[in-house]
């Protein structure tokens, strides 16, 4: 199996091109304070699964898909303070939310099979 046939990380590389797109639009100081925030913690989601995904050990990928989860609800809370602050639109609030959520639910389900294999 390849890192690009996992659901879950196919699925957080997709949302990271979203919030990057959305970020690019934001003014410098938005930029620069919580869109810097928001991206590295989205984009850390995929980065964390693809570091575990090349570990040796399954204690490892599953030490690293702690890290992709944590960083997943990081997101949630940048997002928040973006939708607050009227960064973003509502609606692409919810989107993105529903997003994260579903990426959470492979994430867990990716957690579970890799520690399986323990």
């Amino acid at each position: 199996m390849k890192l690009e046939d996992l659901q879950v990380y196919d699925s957080s590389m997709k949302i990271g091109e979203d919030v990057w797109n959305i970020v690019m639009g934001w003014e410098n100081f938005a930029k620069d304070t919580i869109g810097k925030q928001l991206v590295r913690s989205i984009d850390s989601v995929a980065a964390n699964l693809s570091e575990g995904f090349g570990r040796y050990h399954f204690r490892e990928k599953t030490h690293f898909s702690y890290y992709s989860r944590g960083s997943l609800y990081e997101s949630k809370t940048w997002l928040t303070k973006a939708n607050d602050r009227n960064l973003i639109t509502n609606e692409k609030f919810e989107h993105l939310l529903t997003e994260i959520d579903k990426i959470g639910i492979k994430l867990n389900n990716y957690i579970t099979t890799t520690k399986k294999q323990l």
